[in-house]
């Protein structure tokens, strides 16, 4: 076996870098350092192997026989070493992050705001999913989920992230051709999330609207659904605050009541308590903490 000359790595840079360039000058001013240094590191390398690299003049370099042998194998080595620290480096590397959340969560709310995330962190590509019903959010291949309270009996850490308050909303034209009482609901087609099947029911005991079927209208598999229905003027939807927000703010809806019922509990960002957090995860959550603060 042969044995492998392990040159030190400063020097095979100087040489390489002096070599390509044709120069010790420009070798220093590429590699941040003086002419003099560069000529010492190979100067140190040429000690090393017992031969000269290049042939010296008050003006020029050029590589010797053995010089112009060794360069096309130290110009593919360091090649290859940048390669290979550009794999394994995480700086500018983009990073992978496994978000669950339940969809009128991520329709309402996140997706409409994963540009400002993105802004700000332009190395995390998120893979958002919903969470199936029969597995925890903690699943191994999920960082961190976001979830209507928190699920029992796991260890899981937990961050609030906002209340649930409803309201009901409905959209300009509808409210245009109806009153502002809640009383006034007996005259509407309710929109029910099979998600959130007693909301109507907590909302009108608490406002004291005794006039309605709580149960009565149309009923859809999400709140993102109901919420779509009430902006098309089939009726009036139940919605929660912060979900609704950006449909406010647009205008598409409106809240024609004041009164608005919090309810125990909220939306919760939870993930394993031994797990660590990568940085990607640090980084989300401090931003979702921050735009739900």
């Amino acid at each position: 076996m042969n044995k492998r000359i392990l040159a030190p790595l400063n020097p095979l840079r100087a040489f390489e870098a002096a070599a390509r360039l044709g120069g010790f000058t420009a070798a220093g001013e590429e590699l941040s350092v003086t002419q003099v240094a560069i000529s010492r590191q190979v100067r140190t390398l040429e000690d090393y192997l017992g031969v000269e690299l290049f042939v010296r003049s008050a003006r020029s370099i050029k590589l010797t026989k053995a010089g112009a042998r060794l360069y096309p194998a130290i110009s593919r080595a360091m090649d290859e070493i940048a390669v290979a620290t550009a794999q394994v480096s995480k700086r500018g590397r983009t990073e992978m992050l496994a978000i669950q959340a339940y969809s009128t969560f991520a329709q309402c709310w996140l997706i409409r705001r994963l540009p400002d995330f993105h802004d700000a962190h332009p190395n995390v590509e998120v893979r958002l999913s919903s969470p199936p019903l029969d597995r925890s959010a903690a699943a191994e291949d999920v960082d961190a989920s976001i979830h209507f309270g928190v699920p029992s009996g796991l260890n899981l850490a937990a961050d609030f992230l906002a209340p649930i308050e409803l309201m009901p909303v409905m959209s300009p034209a509808l409210l245009a051709r109806h009153g502002r009482n809640p009383p006034d609901l007996a005259r509407l087609t309710l929109l029910h999330s099979l998600a959130r099947p007693r909301d109507w029911s907590v909302w009108l005991d608490a406002a004291g609207v005794r006039s309605r079927d709580a149960y009565k209208g149309h009923r859809f598999e999400s709140s993102a659904m109901a919420y779509e229905a009430a902006i098309q003027g089939v009726g009036v939807a139940l919605g929660v605050r912060v979900l609704v927000e950006s449909y406010l703010e647009s205008g598409v809806l409106v809240a024609p009541f004041s009164y608005v019922h919090k309810m125990d509990g909220g939306y919760y960002l939870v993930r394993e308590a031994d797990r660590p957090m990568s940085r990607a995860l640090r980084q989300f959550r401090q931003w979702l903490l921050a735009r739900l603060a």
